[in-house]
């Protein structure tokens, strides 16, 4: 199966690298561009592509308020943010996150790297990595108000709230499989039935939720 990809960026040498990269992958189909925000969230709908590369700083909208208008349209459910950034833990990384992002990368990412990430939330995996993860909570937990909204976790099980407070802190599956003395199938089956009952998108949603119900303190 092909990826299809829009790329947003307001540098057309950043997009002209980009699609350079990707026409040349096999299994990764470039469908649309932008240079703004505004043109980026029209090129989604026309396109409805699997992953949108987004850079964070744009004219017209800013990347950010293009990820939240994609992700709050029903019919854009299945597209996958990624937002590109010069700094790995930009302030707007964090914004986007909650706008419902599934990760980022640095727009100096190598070449495969860039290719595997893309593969990788396509399939529906959150592009965080553990340390990252961490980063992330440590952050909302200078920038979000004290946590509300308990009662959001109400319709998991105790374990399934075991399992996501250990991946919002950044366990992969391998990890919390070992510390709870389970299969690393099971705990990703854990982890997907968490995501279906709270309505996230993705693993990187999770973070969020557990920040602000408070499951997960820093």
């Amino acid at each position: 199966m092909t990826i299809r990809v829009v790329l947003a960026d307001d540098q057309m040498l950043v997009r002209a690298g980009f699609r350079g990269l990707l026409d040349n992958t096999p299994d990764i189909q470039v469908v649309g561009e932008a240079s703004d925000g505004a043109q980026a969230v029209r090129t989604v709908r026309e396109t409805v592509p699997d992953v949108v590369l987004m850079d964070v700083r744009m004219p017209v909208l800013d990347g950010v308020a293009a990820t939240r208008q994609i992700t709050a349209d029903p019919a854009l459910e299945s597209v996958r943010i990624v937002v590109l950034t010069t700094f790995e833990l930009d302030e707007y990384v964090f914004e986007a996150l909650r706008a419902g992002a599934s990760g980022f990368l640095g727009k100096d990412i190598e070449p495969e790297r860039l290719r595997e990430a893309i593969r990788v939330v396509a399939a529906g995996e959150a592009l965080l990595t553990p340390r990252v993860t961490r980063q992330v909570i440590t952050r909302f937990a200078a920038q979000t108000p004290a946590p509300r909204d308990e009662e959001r976790l109400s319709v998991l099980t105790g374990r399934e709230r075991e399992v996501m407070a250990l991946a919002a802190h950044g366990l992969t599956n391998d990890e919390i499989g070992k510390k709870l003395y389970m299969s690393p199938a099971t705990a990703r089956t854990h982890v997907s039935r968490a995501m279906v009952k709270l309505g996230v998108r993705d693993r990187a949603q999770l973070v969020v939720v557990a920040y602000q119900t408070g499951l997960v303190r820093p």
